[in-house]
């Protein structure tokens, strides 16, 4: 476990160098966080374990270029929007019907009944706003760090989560 600043930074030292197992514990911390991400713009877990994968790869290999500008996590967590992106766009060549394939309301019986749900109403949020939505509620990100990633103002990032959280409310509450 990373327990300060200095030991993240020799972890990531050791991981250029090449060590696998320093590459291990550094992302250690943070699977929970890039499955959350992964999961939450893709919309499905099986797409969710081929972004998570393609982003271990896309970090594994971008370490050699990670400055230090932005704290790790918030580097990862990016790669990780960007991974599950990917796979969205890739997926879109599937018909609209399975993409949007909704299970009928249950009810909110139980906590896997509310998953479904929310992920039904994340499905039909924009991308881009779905994408500052994921990035601030799971993965953490600041505003400014959602600005950065996206390439817009931070005002901007405002107005996309407070619609992007609108919509997420609207479906929801839809029959």
């Amino acid at each position: 476990m990373i327990n300060d600043d200095a030991s993240e930074v020799s972890l990531i030292d050791r991981a250029r160098a090449g060590d696998a197992r320093a590459f291990e514990e550094l992302l250690r911390p943070h699977r929970d966080k890039l499955w959350a991400v992964c999961v939450r713009v893709t919309g499905h877990p099986a797409d969710a374990e081929d972004a998570v994968q393609e982003c271990m790869v896309a970090i594994w290999r971008g370490l050699p270029r990670f400055r230090g500008e932005s704290q790790f996590s918030t580097w990862i967590y990016r790669i990780a929007a960007n991974a599950a992106l990917g796979i969205v766009r890739r997926r879109r060549e599937v018909p609209v019907e399975e993409i949007f394939d909704l299970p009928p309301n249950p009810g909110f019986e139980d906590a896997i009944a509310l998953h479904d749900e929310i992920q039904a109403a994340l499905r039909k949020v924009p991308e881009d706003f779905r994408v500052a939505l994921v990035l601030r509620e799971y993965g953490g990100l600041t505003y400014e760090e959602i600005a950065e990633h996206q390439g817009i103002p931070i005002q901007t990032v405002k107005s996309r989560l407070n619609r992007a959280r609108s919509a997420v409310r609207a479906a929801l509450t839809v029959e």
